[in-house]
């Protein structure tokens, strides 16, 4: 396999393994929310810090942690990350397993219009053309759900926050994964010392094996970002933008078929609304990109 071929194959394992993520957290029921996300914030800063270790990153991290501005940043990425798990691990630990991939399917286009609003960035006629189109889907989905789907817009707008933040900041994964960790780590722990004093903590309460299971949040949060890292820089950021839409594509599929999630007329108008806007953003940056190639290739002629 050449490095193109394992490039795809590192991305396409990265986006899978967070497609599989609605099997994994029920898995720590009963705990809550909240403190599944402790639990993994605690657990990812222990093991990114033996990533760093391991892989000689120390020199890296502090010559980031001596620009001020690329901490702030990394910190406002900590911020939107924290909100975008949050949201998540309640989505799949309270049967909105289907809403939650709702959210990773509009991402990209809530990303685009990020751009749009934060960045002054402007967007080609069917851009907007898919952007009216998902709009029309959420308002959809509104009406089918009998309020708006929530869980799915917070994660679309937490992610996007993050991703914007990163481009910023501009940091290798591990790094900032690192700093974004260490940031949320002390409140973490003192919200995991809060429910373990107050004797609300469900860790530890239901066998050996259920308390093991918390201590691979670590490993869980890492192999994946791992493996999305070293695809970046193997493979086109276009093909990395078309693997993205296997997550969210294996969890609507998990919500419906596994969790057998209700899933009306109404919710399949506005999927299928969704579905087409992400066909006419995708198809038009791919054409996009091959236009601008050529152009480069013939001014490169001349």
């Amino acid at each position: 396999m050449n490095d193109a071929g394992r490039g795809v194959a590192l991305g396409a394992a990265a986006y899978l393994m967070w497609g599989l993520f609605p099997l994994y957290f029920p898995l720590l029921e009963p705990a809550g929310s909240l403190e599944i996300l402790a639990h993994r914030v605690v657990w990812s800063t222990l093991t990114v810090g033996v990533l760093v270790l391991l892989l000689r990153l120390r020199s890296t991290l502090a010559e980031v942690l001596r620009d001020r501005r690329t901490v702030v940043l990394l910190c406002l990425a900590a911020l939107a990350i924290s909100v975008n798990w949050g949201a998540y691990i309640y989505g799949v630990t309270s049967g909105r397993v289907v809403e939650t991939a709702l959210g990773y399917f509009i991402n990209p286009l809530v990303t685009v219009l990020m751009g749009v609003v934060v960045l002054k960035e402007r967007l080609r006629p069917l851009q907007w053309a898919a952007l009216a189109v998902a709009a029309v889907a959420v308002v959809v989905l509104a009406l089918a759900y009998g309020r708006p789907p929530w869980v799915a817009i917070v994660l679309a707008l937490s992610f996007a926050c993050y991703g914007l933040a990163k481009k910023t900041a501009s940091v290798g994964a591990v790094e900032s994964l690192a700093v974004e960790t260490a940031v949320l780590a002390p409140l973490a722990l003192g919200f995991l010392l809060f429910i373990g004093l107050a004797g609300t903590a469900e860790a530890g309460q239901h066998g050996v094996g259920h308390a093991l299971l918390f201590t691979t949040t670590g490993i869980v949060t890492a192999v994946p970002l791992i493996c999305f890292g070293a695809a970046a820089t193997r493979v086109p950021l276009s093909t990395i933008g078309l693997l993205q839409y296997l997550a969210p594509v294996l969890q609507f599929l998990l919500g419906v078929l596994w969790f057998r999630e209700e899933m009306p007329a109404a919710r399949w108008v506005g999927f299928v609304l969704v579905w087409i806007a992400l066909v006419v953003f995708t198809a038009e940056a791919l054409t996009h990109r091959r236009r601008q190639l050529a152009l480069a290739a013939e001014a490169s002629a001349v």
